[in-house]
This record gives C-alpha cells, structure tokens and sequence, in this order.
C-alpha cells in the first residue's frame, strides 16, 4: 500500500492490515519500517477521527442506552431514581443526578460512577475577589 490520505473503509482495512504487520515486526526506531508505522498510524488516526467523530456522551445518554439494551422501562428506573415524578425529571434532563442516585445506578446496575458525572460548568467571569486575593502574608 502507498501511504495517502485515507478515504474509504477498504482503504481503512487495507491500511490496518498492514498496520498489524509491521506492529507485530516491533521495529527498530528510524528504520524504514518503523516511519512507515508511524506514518501508517497517523494515517489511520486521521481517517478514524473523521469517520468515528463522536460527541462527548452525557449521563442521560448514557442512562437511556443502558435502559434500551436491558428493556428498562421508565417505571423500572424508580428503585435507582426515585419517585415516578424524579424518574421523569431525570430522564427528561430538568433534574440532574444526585450522589445517591449515581451511587445506584453504579452499584445495582454496573454504571462506571465517573461516567455519570457531569463535568461542572465553567463560568466566564470571574469574580473581583478572585482576581485580587490577598497575600496570606498581608497585614490586615
């Protein structure tokens, strides 16, 4: 295969194939082979990134896609939720997860817990108490 841009899922296959060969050759740094794996490697990362682009995933999503794959229904969700009415806040995105229901979800249904934590908001501003902190040392 001549090394260019990546542009079909047989050349994807074709590229990986022989990605796997000189990856199972373990070569030398700067040999001819080892440039041509890292070529091939930066290749395949190229085409994969804009084939496979996916959005960070959110909890909820991830909640429903856990509930498809079992054949939860909403009402099945109360043991890890809560009440019918926090089920249906939750699943339709007014209430976020509290501790105890991430707690749940991971324990009962397997859930990584760091998957089910939204990352926290980061504001714009900053505030002016921030952006002059005193010195520990600073006379009062």
């Amino acid at each position: 295969m001549t090394p260019k841009v990546i542009k079909t899922a047989e050349e994807h296959a074709e590229a990986m194939k022989e990605l796997r060969k000189l990856f199972d050759l373990d070569p030398a740094d700067g040999t001819p082979e080892a440039n041509r794996l890292e070529l091939l490697g930066y290749l395949v990362d190229d085409y994969e990134s804009r084939v496979y682009f996916t959005d960070p995933v959110t909890p909820l999503e991830i909640i429903e896609f856990i509930m498809e794959e079992r054949g939860l229904k909403q009402k099945d969700m109360i043991p890890y939720l809560g009440s019918a009415s926090k089920v249906s806040e939750v699943l339709s995105g007014a209430r976020p997860l509290s501790k105890s229901m991430i707690q749940r979800l991971h324990h009962d249904l397997g859930i990584p817990a760091d998957l089910l934590i939204e990352p926290p908001e980061t504001s714009r501003t900053t505030s002016n108490r921030s952006e002059h902190k005193r010195s520990p040392h600073a006379r009062v």
